[in-house]
C-alpha cells in the first residue's frame, strides 16, 4: 500500500500533525506510533548534531544530509526546516534542488535576515517584503515536482506587529507557495486572525513549541481554528535532552543502569525497533 502524497493529506478536513524528528532514528520510532508525515525540525538538527542553539549555524549540506538518511529510511512524506534557504535566491534554489533530491515532500523558507534564529526567541530581524518574494519566486521555479510543495514562512509578527505579518503572507501567497505559516501569534485572537484571512485560501500551519510565544493547544483544536498543519518541531529533542539528563545523572551516581532498566529498551528490544533481524535475514539471501 503506498503512502499518501503530503499534497493529497492536506486536501483532507482534519488538520495533519506532524511531529518534528532529527535523526532517522527518531523518524523511525514517529512512523511506527503512527504518524502520516514527519517535521524535519533545523532547530532539532542544530540542538542534536551541533550541541548548539537554533542561531544560523547549521548549513544546507548538513541539513540534506540529515533528510537523505530520513528519507532512505521512511516512507513518509517530510516538511523539512529551509531556514532562510542559505542566502539569496540563488542560493535558494540550490537549497531547493538539493533537498527535493533528498526526499522532502515540502520545503520551509522563512524571512529572516541573517544570523537567523529560533522564531521563538527574541531579537529576530526580517528582510524587505520584496527581497522574500524574490525568495519565494526562485524557489518555485527551482523545483522539478509540483508534488514538492513550498511553504512561505514569516517571522514579521515580532518585529513589525501582526498587520505587517499578514500584508507579508498576502504577498507571499501572490508567489504561489503552497502553504503558509505565520510564526510565534501571540495568542488565540491572533491565531483566529490569521485563520480568518487566509484558512479559506491555503493551508496554514501551526507551531507548537512549549514555552514558546504561542499557547500550545491540541490538533484538533487548532483544526477548529483552520490549521491544515500542525507540527510540534522542538518537543521530541528536548523530551530526549530530559531522558539523557535521568540516564546519565542515575549512572554517574550508581555506576550502573538497574535502577532504571525499566525505563529502558534492552539490545533486543532496540534491534526489534530497527529491524534488525529483518536486515540480517535480508542480506542472508545474497550470501
Amino acid at each position: 500500500m503506498s503512502t499518501p502524497s503530503l499534497k493529497s493529506l492536506l486536501q483532507r478536513p482534519q488538520p495533519l500533525l506532524a511531529p518534528g524528528v532529527y535523526d532517522a532514528l527518531s523518524a523511525l520510532v514517529a512512523e511506527q506510533a503512527g504518524f502520516e508525515a514527519l517535521y524535519l525540525s533545523g532547530a532539532s538538527i542544530a540542538y542534536t548534531r551541533l550541541g548548539r542553539s537554533d542561531i544560523g549555524l547549521t548549513t544546507a549540506t548538513e541539513v540534506a544530509q540529515t533528510l537523505a538518511h530520513i528519507t532512505d529510511r521512511v516512507g513518509l512524506p517530510v516538511i523539512v526546516d529551509g531556514d532562510t534557504g542559505f542566502g539569496n535566491a540563488l542560493n535558494v534554489q540550490r537549497t531547493v534542488r538539493d533537498f527535493e533530491r533528498a526526499g522532502a515532500a515540502m520545503i520551509q523558507l522563512e524571512d529572516q535576515g541573517f544570523p537567523k534564529r529560533c522564531g521563538h526567541l527574541d531579537g529576530k530581524t526580517v528582510i524587505g517584503t520584496q527581497e522574500m518574494c524574490g525568495k519565494l519566486r526562485a524557489a518555485v521555479d527551482a523545483r522539478r515536482s509540483d508534488d514538492t510543495l513550498i511553504l512561505a514562512r514569516t517571522d514579521a509578527v515580532a518585529v513589525e506587529g501582526l498587520p505587517a505579518a499578514l500584508e507579508r503572507a498576502e504577498r507571499y501567497l501572490e508567489c504561489g507557495v503552497d502553504a503558509l505559516f505565520i510564526e510565534a501569534l501571540r495568542g488565540a485572537d491572533q491565531m483566529r486572525e490569521a485563520c480568518a484571512r487566509f484558512a479559506s485560501r491555503i493551508p496554514l500551519l501551526a507551531n507548537m513549541v512549549e514555552g514558546g510565544k504561542t499557547p500550545v493547544m491540541g490538533a484538533a483544536d487548532l483544526g477548529a481554528l483552520g490549521f491544515r498543519i500542525v507540527i510540534f518541531p522542538g518537543g521530541t529533542a528536548r523530551a530526549v535532552a530530559h531522558a539523557l539528563q535521568h540516564y546519565y545523572g542515575t549512572l554517574r551516581k550508581d555506576g550502573t543502569t538497574a535502577a532504571i532498566r525499566g525505563e529502558m529498551l534492552d539490545f533486543d528490544g532496540l534491534n526489534a525497533v530497527i529491524g534488525t533481524p529483518e536486515l540480517l535475514a535480508r542480506g542472508k539471501k545474497y550470501e
